[in-house]
């Protein structure tokens, strides 16, 4: 089955005009999956289309309320897990403890959160990594070369900051500018934060 549901999405990535980068040798079974940027419904369909090309399930958090029939069953079936934002045990909290009972894990976030501008990132993402000692995959949907592309591997440090700037500088050398706090402009901020 998942055989088919690659060269499904390798013919959707064909007919869209699209490009999907072979696999990183550095991908594994548990990360957190980072895109940029976030424009279009159409940047979700080449996510999850490209998690069929490379035959695994990728997730993504949902607020647990959108989980009643018949919603569930979609939202189970594109790898949707259920947060509950109003937990005592945090949504950091909760992603570590999935990131701890299962021998697969990738987790698929969308820094920006919506498709509008935005001024600055989430920074959960970091938060989830560096508690469940996984690292971050930096993942570009490269627009103006028509190509999903794989961009490095961060392996979280002690400082949010330092982190930050690497993945900023990552995807502004790949051809692409994403907000970021004006604060965290040099390394020499960060060292202070």
């Amino acid at each position: 089955m998942k055989q088919i549901m690659s060269l499904v999405g390798r013919s959707l990535y064909y007919l869209m005009g699209w490009r999907f980068e072979p696999l990183p040798s550095y991908f594994s079974s548990k990360h957190v999956i980072i895109g940029f940027p976030h424009t279009s419904n159409m940047d979700a369909v080449r996510a999850f289309t490209g998690y069929w090309i490379i035959r695994r399930t990728g997730h993504i958090m949902v607020k647990k309320e959108w989980f009643f029939w018949p919603m569930s069953f979609f939202l189970k079936s594109i790898g949707g897990i259920p947060v509950n934002r109003g937990a005592s045990q945090g949504v950091v909290e909760q992603m570590v403890e999935i990131f701890s009972t299962r021998n697969e894990f990738l987790l698929a976030i969308v820094p920006e959160g919506t498709r509008k501008k935005v001024t600055t990132i989430k920074t959960g993402f970091w938060h989830i990594a560096k508690a469940a000692n996984v690292s971050i995959i930096c993942w570009y949907l490269d627009n103006e070369n028509k190509t999903a592309r794989w961009l490095a591997e961060i392996i979280p440090c002690e400082n949010k900051n330092e982190d930050l700037i690497r993945i900023r500088d990552l995807y502004e050398r790949a051809g692409y500018r994403f907000p970021l706090d004006a604060t965290l402009s040099s390394p020499e901020n960060s060292s202070r934060s």
